[in-house]
């Protein structure tokens, strides 16, 4: 089908915007919008906190990305659809709307209807604003429509800790630009709630469960654990964070006040030289930066701690190690031939470093007794720190030692652990 119509009759929202592209710009487009675009691709991003949109904005020789709210994606088309980009196709869950325009400013809409389509009830409250015709997928994309995310801290009730954090709004809503922070979180938890199991003896007990958290800075994960243990879970607990800032400490043990949370504090302390009141059960570090996840490590086990759960960040020593190896050996080279490829380029050797960092710290990890999981802890598109070590104390201690120290002596590496 086919009709005529003025732009401002043409540009008009349909429930659920999967894609759209700009295309066949006008001669004076940089003046618009500051590049000479030549065409936008926009399409829906995986985000549970209304309408949101990610634009691939490409000129001659570069691509630029922007994100757009609902409000702004309707901004922005209404602005530039037949006066910027004559040429617009817009996806929906159930079409294709082709809108071109010729040189003297009229559109013509072209329709197709899609084969397949997925059906969206609006509610009769909001049929004819703005949200009724413009809907985006929820949490899970296109293929999830029916089966919404089951966050174990869920969207909709509001969390205190998560409200005086800014993740939240008083109405329990996650704030658009935190959405990230909400799904690491409830990430985080999810694999606190897979080893509850291994302490059903203290807590049927009534004992506190007892965690340190290593490099706690503004402490999101400590009040989310200390939540969710407590309220969710209904378990007692007693939580120590720790961090190097003192007015981040300060902070935190503020906010633990204004909540009148019993069992959560927070130390000003250095990993490497901290003893503690108990020895906990629990130890986490999230990013907690190059060695001093090593001294995380070294603290849980020397303490008994039965499980452990760290998500590395920083591995700058065995990279520096093997940065400066290199340089010594130059051709002649200190380090085995078939590692040259791995070392020869900068962002090559770091990745190389830190995966060799977070082995062997599994390695040493499984040598005193526990088993261990590699778990990626979030999307990479989020994150490139996305391993999470878990290590639960099973008493079974694997050899392997030879192997280790073999790669070690190979490289020429002395990893804080191993020393």
């Amino acid at each position: 089908m086919q009709r005529h119509c003025e732009r401002s009759e043409a540009i008009h929202f349909i429930r659920m915007i999967l894609s759209v592209t700009l295309s066949k710009p006008v001669n004076n487009i940089e003046k618009t919008l500051g590049r000479e675009y030549l065409k936008i691709k926009i399409h829906a991003v995986n985000t549970a906190d209304g309408a949101s949109y990610q634009a691939e904005m490409f000129t001659k020789t570069q691509v630029f990305h922007q994100k757009f709210s609902e409000s702004e994606l309707e901004d922005f088309l209404k602005e530039n659809s037949g006066i910027t980009f004559k040429n617009v196709v817009t996806r929906t869950d159930s079409e294709e709307i082709t809108l071109l325009t010729n040189k003297k400013g009229k559109t013509t809409e072209l329709r197709k209807k899609l084969k397949t389509s997925v059906a969206v009830t609006v509610p009769e409250a909001l049929e004819g604003t703005a949200s009724s015709r413009l809907k985006v997928l929820p949490a899970g994309g296109f293929e999830s429509l029916n089966h919404r995310k089951n966050y174990l801290i869920p969207e909709g009730t509001p969390v205190p800790f998560l409200v005086l954090l800014g993740i939240m709004n008083d109405e329990g809503k996650v704030i658009s630009s935190r959405y990230d922070k909400f799904r690491q979180i409830n990430r985080f938890l999810e694999f606190i709630d897979d080893i509850l199991p291994e302490f059903a003896d203290k807590t049927a007990a009534g004992l506190p469960l007892r965690i340190a958290d290593f490099g706690c800075g503004k402490s999101y994960l400590t009040f989310a654990v200390h939540y969710f243990l407590t309220e969710i879970r209904h378990i007692n607990c007693e939580i120590e964070g720790l961090d190097l800032k003192e007015e981040v400490i300060k902070y935190c043990n503020d906010m633990a006040g204004k909540l009148g949370l019993k069992g959560l504090i927070f130390h000003t302390g250095n990993i490497a030289d901290y003893s503690g009141t108990h020895s906990p059960d629990i130890v986490i570090t999230l990013h907690a930066c190059d060695t001093a996840t090593d001294y995380a490590l070294k603290y849980a086990v020397e303490r008994g701690a039965r499980a452990i759960l760290s998500v590395p960040c920083c591995q700058h020593q065995i990279n520096t190690q093997l940065q400066n190896r290199g340089k010594a050996g130059g051709a002649t080279g200190e380090v085995p031939a078939e590692f040259e490829p791995l070392l020869k380029w900068g962002i090559i050797r770091e990745k190389f470093s830190s995966l060799v960092t977070d082995a062997l710290r599994g390695e040493w990890l499984e040598s005193q007794g526990y088993k261990v999981q590699m778990l990626e802890f979030i999307d990479m598109e989020h994150t490139p720190k996305n391993i999470l070590i878990r290590a639960v104390k099973k008493d079974n201690k694997i050899s392997g030692k030879a192997n280790k120290l073999d790669l070690i002596e190979k490289l020429g590496i002395i990893p804080e652990l191993f020393k």
